[in-house]
């Protein structure tokens, strides 16, 4: 027994040897047929038999085998998955949107290996074995979860349905209630999930479909908790009388756009964002407004008395007050501290939060050239305790008097104009009585308000010496009142024509 399997190793070696001997006398001819051709009929090839998936490597190098492979890949990408949102919308995507990518590329070294590495012997069985069997490399794949990521934000978020809140509307002196809507949102990472397992589990290269996970989002403001919106918190009224048309539109327009709003609890309220754009094609025209200390024309100017109004009712709803600036000079329509500026290019803005447990409305009208706006709520403060603003102007700068001597102007000419404003710094208290008794006071703000001058232009040019050194020294003495005097004494205005008849 032992000499026999002595015998059949010898055979199968000497059969080994025979292949080798065999092999390489081939190779040697083949390399003596193919001598004149150039390095690369060197490079190694796969050899007869190896598959990766379906496609047959055989004699292939390893570059025109990862070619083959990622052709293959490629043309599974082009493959449509349909995501299926919220209201059923349909959403088409491909495999490679999808970040399709192959996982295994390590197979090609794997099969060029295979009847090429190793001792003889093992080179030999497996080589004989492709000649029975092929042998099948898988080719593998996976999805990229960023691409899954970026695709669902970038595409599918778009079609999330904002919910509808309830809302208010006062007419007549009532309020009307219409139903919110529910909306829904996609819920991204949920989404993820569900994409990445059915394209790893369940997927088999061709069209498929997968339901998208999204939340439903439901409406803020039902008819029970809107109901609760019908105390008055807060109300101030101001006067545009002197305004002219322009900027009388400008406070009209301005306050049309805060009427209406409803803001629930912790919701923060900014102005600015809410009367903005200030440009001509949302309703403003050009009004008088603060710039440098001057007034100058501006679109949208006077849409800061609506801020100013708007803050005063604030302060007497007790809300809390989160931005709030002061002109840089005074106004005329309420006192020193109590205004309310807001300004693009001075980042400006006038905020506050509803800090109530409850919805607030603002009401915002305009009648008679008087701008009115009404905050409602749900009144929880006692009937006995009131809240009132007082003013305390610290100090005063009356408007100062500049004069300008124009040579291009004849000795008699003058122009007073400017926009003079008295400087202030002030402050604001708010005073909370009980049963008519103080029972505190407590510092608002802080406010400055800058001085801005009276200015006169007067003419200098005349041929008299002795004139125009009595009018210089007259500019000298920076009263416009005295300049006056003095032209006057210069230049004696001319008698009427009837005069003495």
């Amino acid at each position: 027994m032992k000499r026999s399997s002595r015998i059949l190793r010898l055979l199968g070696l000497s059969a080994v040897m025979l292949f080798l001997v065999l092999s390489g006398a081939a190779a040697k001819e083949s390399r003596a047929e193919e001598a004149p051709k150039e390095p690369a009929a060197n490079s190694p090839v796969i050899k007869t038999g190896v598959y990766a998936g379906e496609i047959d490597l055989s004699g292939m190098t390893e570059a025109e085998a990862v070619q083959a492979v990622n052709a293959y890949i490629n043309n599974l990408k082009s493959a449509q998955i349909m995501l299926l949102t919220g209201d059923n919308q349909q959403i088409a995507a491909t495999a490679g949107e999808l970040g399709l990518f192959w996982s295994n590329p390590e197979l090609v070294s794997e099969a060029l290996a295979l009847g090429s590495s190793g001792n003889v012997i093992e080179r030999y069985k497996a080589i004989k074995d492709l000649e029975h069997t092929k042998k099948v490399f898988p080719i593998e794949y996976n999805f990229s979860v960023s691409d899954i990521n970026a695709f669902l934000i970038n595409t599918c978020s778009k079609y999330d349905k904002e919910a509808v809140n309830g809302s208010l509307k006062r007419e007549n002196g009532a309020f009307q209630y219409t139903e919110g809507q529910p909306g829904y949102r996609l819920d991204v990472e949920k989404s993820i999930d569900a994409i990445y397992d059915f394209l790893t589990n369940g997927w088999s290269g061709g069209a498929g479909t997968v339901e998208l996970i999204v939340q439903s989002v439901q409406p803020k403001g039902t008819e029970e908790e809107l109901s609760q919106v019908k105390d008055l918190l807060g109300s101030f009224t101001t006067s545009f009388a002197s305004s002219d048309a322009d900027r009388s539109a400008n406070v009209t327009n301005g306050c049309h756009f805060v009427n209406g709003t409803l803001l629930y609890p912790g919701e923060e309220f900014s102005t600015y964002n809410t009367v903005s754009p200030l440009t001509a094609e949302n309703g403003y025209f050009k009004g008088g407004a603060y710039l440098n200390g001057q007034v100058v024309d501006s679109i949208g100017g006077g849409i800061c008395q609506v801020s100013t109004t708007l803050y005063n009712a604030v302060l007497l709803a007790e809300l809390e007050v989160t931005m709030r600036y002061n002109h840089s000079m005074s106004v005329s329509y309420v006192d020193p501290s109590a205004d309310a500026a807001i300004s693009e290019s001075a980042g400006k803005d006038f905020r506050f939060v509803n800090n109530t447990d409850t919805p607030i409305y603002i009401e915002g009208y305009v009648k008679n050239k008087k701008i009115t706006f009404n905050i409602y709520g749900k009144e929880t403060r006692s009937a006995d305790r009131k809240v009132s603003y007082v003013s305390e102007i610290l100090e005063t700068t009356p408007p100062s008097e500049q004069i300008n001597a124009d040579t291009s102007k004849p000795l008699g000419y003058i122009s007073v104009g400017g926009s003079p404003h008295t400087g202030y710094k002030a402050r604001l208290w708010k005073v909370v009585t009980e049963n008519g008794v103080e029972v505190s006071r407590e510092k608002v703000n802080s406010s400055n308000y800058r001085m801005s001058p009276r200015i006169a232009t007067v003419g200098v040019v005349t041929e008299d010496p002795n004139a125009y050194n009595e009018i210089m020294a007259a500019i000298g003495t920076g009263s416009i009142d005295h300049v006056k005097d003095v032209i006057a004494l210069l230049i004696p205005p001319a008698p009427a024509e009837n005069a003495g008849q």
